[in-house]
Parts: structure tokens; C-alpha cells; sequence
């Protein structure tokens, strides 16, 4: 396989910076006028189906019944408990704060493989990471001040935190999975699995009641098939193929670039404040990031999955692609 050239890497990194650091401000405007796991559900079920067709065309779209059991968990926890939690918590707070929360994923990513059987207990300097992450986090959401004073919605930020635990437990799951698919098709089972759950919960919760097409903005529609496109299917394959030609490392950095991105996005388009204690937290946050990833990779890289900002926006986390390499997530964030 020929090497890639320099400017297609540039391409392909800048591509996963900005698309991926976008998808926060893309759910944000979709859900002001679609339901939140209606929105989630539909976008993965037509983004799972056209990776899925173009599979079947290219190569052959197969997987054996205990492959689609493994990716329907994983796409449920993914993408049910990550995605379909962020985008109903985009409702409450702004894209920005959220992808910054997000950004700390790592940190959940840590507690929940301690916790797993047999998982691997944090170093003194990893604590210290959690520890800054956590502060950073908090004062960031400053739950000791209202929404008017300039604290964040407690629920949204439960959610977002509650969708990082499902995520990290269905990554981690993942690393278990034995005979797992090849990494584009589990993708595709993920989408389509776990649209079907989050198309469940919008029935259960009822959001088909009352809703009618002809309610949503066209904004709200834009940004639904921007993140089709752009998050779920160009930006996931340009993750999958960055894997196969940089080093899990740097492919990783999406997570310390994907937050500033949204922050600054969410500040040009929507107008999202943005105050010194948001940027005084993230650079928290960021170093906290840094101090557990560094940690990850000495001696850990084989057996910690890539997370981060784009943590929710990524299915085939879970994946082994190869002794060398680490697992992938769901297709965009």
C-alpha cells in the first residue's frame, strides 16, 4: 500500500478537526425544532442503511448472528445512551459547554475500566488528571449558581456526564467482544441498531406525538442531513482511514481540538457566550486531557480506546482493528 501524501494527511486531519468539532452546533440547531431521539434515531438509521447499501455493493455486507447481537449492544450504548443523551441535553445547554464536558471523556473512560473485571488501576499522575478534569468540569457547570447567573442547566449536565458512562461502558464492552465484524460493517450495525433503540425511545417517551414535518425550521433540517453527511459518513471514514496511515496518537488529538472548535463555532453562529471561566476551564479540562492520555500511552495503548470530544459522535469505538491499533467509535459524533 502506497503511503499517502502529506497534503492528503493535512486534509484528512483538518477534516476530523473541524467536522467533528462541528457536529455539537449541527445537533444543537437540529433539535431546536426536532425531538431530540427522533432526530438521533432517523440520522443514524439513514446514515447506518447508505454505508450499509454501499457495503452490500462494493464488497458484501454480511455478519454472523452473534456480530449483530455484539454490535446492537454496543450500538445501543453508543449511541442511545452517548449520542441520543447529548442531543436531548443540546436543548438546555449551548454546543460549546457541551463538546467542552464531552472533552472530558477520557476521565469516565479511566473510572469505568478500573471498575471493569480486571481493569487496570490509574497511576498517581492519572489521579491527579481526574482530579483536575473533574474540577475543571465543575467549574465549568458551576451548579452553585443559576442558569441566570451564569451556571448551567443541572439536568443537561447530568445527562451529557450520564451519556459518557454509557459511552466508556460500551467502548470497554467492546474491547471484549470476541470474532468482532470487520470495522466499516459494525459501524453500520452500530448505526442501525442503535437508531432502532433511540427510535424506541422517541415512541416510548412520545415524541411522534404531534410532531409534524412541517414544524421543523428549515435550519433544523440543514443541520439533520449535515450530520448524515458530514458527521456520520465523512467524517467517520475519514477517522477509519486516518487509522490505517498516522498513529493512534496523533489521530487522538481530535479530542484536545474538537472542543475549541465547537466553542468557537457556537460563539460565530449562534451567538453562545463565551467568559473567562469558560476558557479558564477548558484550558483545565485540556491539561487534565493531555496528563491522561500521555499516561494511556506509556505502556496502555493497546488496551484503552481513543476517546474524547468526539466520544458521542464516533460508533465503531468498541473495535479492535488490528494488535496495533486502537479501537474505533461511532461514526460522528
Amino acid at each position: 500500500m502506497n503511503a499517502p501524501s502529506r497534503s492528503a494527511l493535512l486534509t484528512a486531519f483538518a477534516a476530523i478537526y473541524l467536522v467533528w468539532g462541528s457536529t455539537h452546533l449541527g445537533i444543537r440547531v437540529a433539535v431546536e425544532t426536532l425531538p431530540p431521539f427522533l432526530m438521533a434515531g432517523a440520522r443514524f438509521l439513514v446514515a447506518g442503511s447508505l454505508l450499509a447499501g454501499w457495503l452490500a455493493v462494493t464488497r458484501g455486507f454480511r455478519g454472523s448472528p452473534r456480530q449483530w447481537r455484539d454490535n446492537a449492544i454496543i450500538g445501543s450504548f453508543l449511541l442511545l445512551g452517548g449520542n441520543g443523551l447529548v442531543a436531548w441535553a443540546e436543548q438546555y445547554i449551548p454546543s460549546g459547554l457541551t463538546a467542552l464536558i464531552i472533552g472530558s471523556q477520557p476521565l469516565l473512560m479511566v473510572l469505568t475500566e478500573w471498575a471493569w473485571r480486571g481493569g487496570h488501576r490509574p497511576t498517581s499522575l492519572t489521579g491527579v488528571g481526574l482530579l483536575l478534569g473533574f474540577a475543571g468540569v465543575v467549574w465549568l457547570a458551576a451548579p452553585w449558581e443559576s442558569a441566570a447567573a451564569g451556571g448551567l442547566n443541572v439536568g443537561g449536565v447530568a445527562a451529557i456526564l450520564a451519556g459518557g458512562i454509557f459511552w466508556a461502558f460500551g467502548s470497554i464492552y467492546g474491547r471484549h467482544v470476541r470474532a468482532p465484524a470487520e470495522p466499516l460493517t459494525a459501524a453500520a450495525m452500530q448505526m442501525l441498531c442503535g437508531g432502532v433503540a433511540l427510535m424506541l425511545t422517541a415512541l416510548v417517551s412520545g415524541e411522534f406525538r404531534g410532531f409534524s414535518p412541517a414544524s421543523v425550521s428549515r435550519h433544523s433540517w440543514l443541520a439533520f442531513g449535515y450530520l448524515i453527511v458530514a458527521g456520520s459518513l465523512v467524517g467517520f471514514s475519514t477517522f477509519v482511514w486516518l487509522m490505517k496511515h498516522s498513529t493512534p496518537a496523533r489521530v487522538s488529538t481530535y479530542a484536545y481540538v474538537n472542543p475549541l472548535v465547537a466553542v468557537f463555532l457556537g460563539w460565530l453562529i449562534l451567538g453562545e457566550p463565551v467568559t473567562a471561566r469558560t476558557l479558564a476551564a477548558a484550558a483545565v479540562i485540556v491539561v487534565s486531557v493531555t496528563i491522561i492520555t500521555s499516561q494511556r500511552g506509556r505502556g496502555a495503548a493497546a488496551r484503552w480506546p481513543v476517546s474524547g470530544a468526539a466520544g458521542p459522535e464516533n460508533p465503531a469505538s468498541a473495535l479492535k482493528t488490528g494488535p496495533s491499533s486502537l479501537p474505533m467509535g461511532r461514526p460522528s459524533k
